[in-house]
C-alpha cells in the first residue's frame, strides 16, 4: 500500500515522499492537524496526506504489523471461521490476478484497476465478503452492504462455514472482479 500511495504522491505532485518529508521538516508543523491543513493548501489530501502525516508523526502499530500478523489478529478470537478465509484465498487464482492487502479489520482484494471485494470476519460465526458493483443489476440476489471493509463495497455475501465457499461464492467474486476492470 505504501508503494501505491508513494507513486500517487509522485504522480500528482511531481515530488517524491523524500522531497515532501524535507519540505515538511523545514516547515516544522506543530500538530497533525496543522500538517493536514498545510498539505491541503498544497493540493495534497486523502491517502497521500495520510501517508505524509504518518511519515512525520509516526505510523500506528497496526500499519507496522505484517499481513500475517494482521490476519491472525482478525481471527484470534474466532478460529472456527478462519477456514472460510483460507479457502477463499486458495480460490483467488480462479477469480483473476488479485492483490491481497491485509488491513486491521478486513482484507482488501484488489484487481488491476481498483478494490473489488473485501473479506471481513464480521462475527464469531460469520465472514462477510463485501463486493463492489457500480451497476446494482449485476448483484441481484445479494444483500446491500453496510459497514463492510471499505465504503466502496455495495453488496455482501455472508458465509458461515468453509463448505459455503463454493463455485457460486467464487462466481460472485469473479463477477465483482470483472465489473471493476
Amino acid at each position: 500500500m505504501y508503494e501505491r500511495i508513494a507513486e500517487q504522491i509522485k504522480r500528482e505532485t511531481g515530488s517524491d515522499v523524500g522531497a515532501w518529508n524535507a519540505r515538511i521538516k523545514e516547515r516544522g508543523p506543530s500538530s497533525a492537524a496543522d500538517l493536514k491543513a498545510w498539505l491541503n493548501e498544497q493540493g495534497v489530501d486523502g491517502y497521500p496526506a495520510m501517508l505524509l502525516g504518518f511519515e512525520t508523526f509516526g505510523y500506528p502499530d497496526y500499519l507496522q504489523a505484517s499481513a500475517d500478523e494482521l490476519i491472525e489478529g482478525q481471527y484470534s478470537d474466532r478460529p472456527a471461521i478462519r477456514p472460510i478465509y483460507d479457502r477463499l484465498i486458495e480460490h483467488l487464482p480462479d477469480v483473476g490476478v488479485v492483490e491481497v492487502q491485509a488491513r486491521k479489520t478486513y482484507v482488501a482484494l484488489i484487481g488491476p484497476k481498483r478494490t473489488f471485494a473485501s473479506i471481513q470476519p464480521t462475527t464469531k460465526t460469520r465472514v462477510d465478503i463485501g463486493l463492489r458493483f457500480d451497476d446494482a443489476s449485476l448483484a441481484k440476489g445479494l444483500e446491500p452492504a453496510k459497514s463492510i471493509g471499505q465504503s466502496s463495497m455495495t453488496h455482501k455475501l455472508a458465509l458461515s462455514s468453509a463448505d459455503e465457499v463454493s463455485a457460486e461464492s467464487i462466481g460472485w467474486l469473479r463477477r465483482a472482479y470483472e465489473a471493476n476492470l
